[in-house]
């Protein structure tokens, strides 16, 4: 279940900085395909460029330098990689981007066929193309756009039948199909405040200080510091608030662990509903070891957004689950501790208590 905000699904591309030289190296020495496109290495000794993923044998340590794109590598002297053809990421991202502001101009979702078309490549391999990119098919990214037009619809003055043909709908079973998915409710409990879904809650103390637990039938919804029922309830003013039952109960002690042990809840249930770009920045959070950081630049990275830092801040800021997606884990590129909305003291001690594991 999502917090009633919006934002955008193709988040405004900004600069993104280039990581440091150790992070480079370590990138190429795992071969990690998500900071493709962050940078390029540049071989001295056969005076090649390569993407971080390249598949060759790495050279020596001495022997490589990290610019920040092909451009550079080729204006410094060097030519590019005929094995992993470095020059090629920047050409898929374009017509990745292309292809969402095709979908994005489009009320109905466009057949695979015709996107790919429009981008000038084969179908199957777009397919396969745009789903590395961004972590979603494009049949997923177009139902997740549309869902959002949905819900910004939704909160506009108006019945629920007009909102659903405004955001492109062509029947009401679809529409409500979709919001299932992606607002965790129908569009009329959404319309009307979350009224009609219950949602159980209680407060647990942990080592951090007490904790506000929330879940609907599907799963957790609310994990914050410092909370209660009267925030929750201005959250959700209509829904229907319960205290907790003997299953969230268990599920609080779990939750409470994670302050102290951070793997003891990675199978608890969860129901957060966000657009595509929060969705996907959540998943890679949540794929970060415990015990490791990541930058906001290398977690753009990771989805295929690597322009995209300042959205994916936002999104960790828009993150419903503390510590269970461990936005804590998320620095600045010069190793700052960046934001946290439960305080800096917090995020300092939960990353120290993962170091120390």
């Amino acid at each position: 279940m999502n917090q009633m905000t919006r934002l955008t699904i193709s988040p405004p591309a900004q600069p993104a900085a280039m990581p440091d030289a150790d992070s480079c190296w370590h990138a190429f020495l795992a071969r990690d395909r998500s900071m493709d496109g962050a940078f390029v290495g540049c071989v001295s000794t056969t005076g090649i460029y390569c993407k971080p993923s390249c598949a060759a044998r790495h050279p020596l340590r001495e022997n490589m330098t990290f610019l920040p794109d092909p451009a550079a590598a080729r204006a410094a002297g060097f030519r590019a990689c005929l094995r992993c053809r470095p020059d090629e990421i920047g050409r898929d991202r374009l017509a990745v981007d292309a292809a969402i502001a095709f979908i994005e101009a489009v009320e109905e979702p466009p057949r695979l066929d015709d996107i790919a078309g429009h981008v000038g490549y084969a179908p199957h391999h777009f397919h396969r193309l745009f789903k590395r990119e961004t972590g979603l098919t494009p049949a997923a990214y177009a139902r997740g756009l549309r869902a959002e037009r949905l819900k910004a619809a939704l909160e506009e003055p108006g019945s629920v039948t007009s909102a659903i043909y405004e955001a492109g709908y062509n029947a009401p079973s679809r529409a409500y199909a979709d919001a299932e998915q992606h607002l965790g409710m129908t569009p009329t409990a959404w319309k009307d405040g979350g009224r009609g879904i219950m949602i159980r809650w209680r407060t647990i103390g942990s080592s951090l200080g007490p904790m506000l637990v929330a879940a609907t039938d599907k799963g957790l919804c609310r994990i914050s510091f410092g909370e209660g029922e009267a925030e929750l309830r201005a959250r959700f003013p209509h829904a229907d608030i319960h205290p907790a039952n003997p299953a969230l109960d268990a599920m609080a002690q779990r939750v409470a662990a994670l302050v102290e042990d951070p793997a003891a809840g990675a199978d608890l249930p969860i129901d957060v509903n966000g657009t595509v770009f929060q969705q996907a920045i959540w998943a890679a959070l949540r794929a970060i070891p415990p015990g490791e950081t990541r930058s906001y630049g290398q977690i753009a990275a990771a989805i295929g957004r690597p322009g995209a830092v300042r959205a994916a801040g936002t999104a960790c800021g828009d993150n419903n689950l503390a510590v269970l997606i461990p936005c804590h884990r998320v620095l600045r590129s010069n190793g700052g501790m960046g934001g946290y909305a439960w305080g800096l003291e917090k995020k300092q001690a939960l990353l120290a208590r993962e170091k120390r594991k």
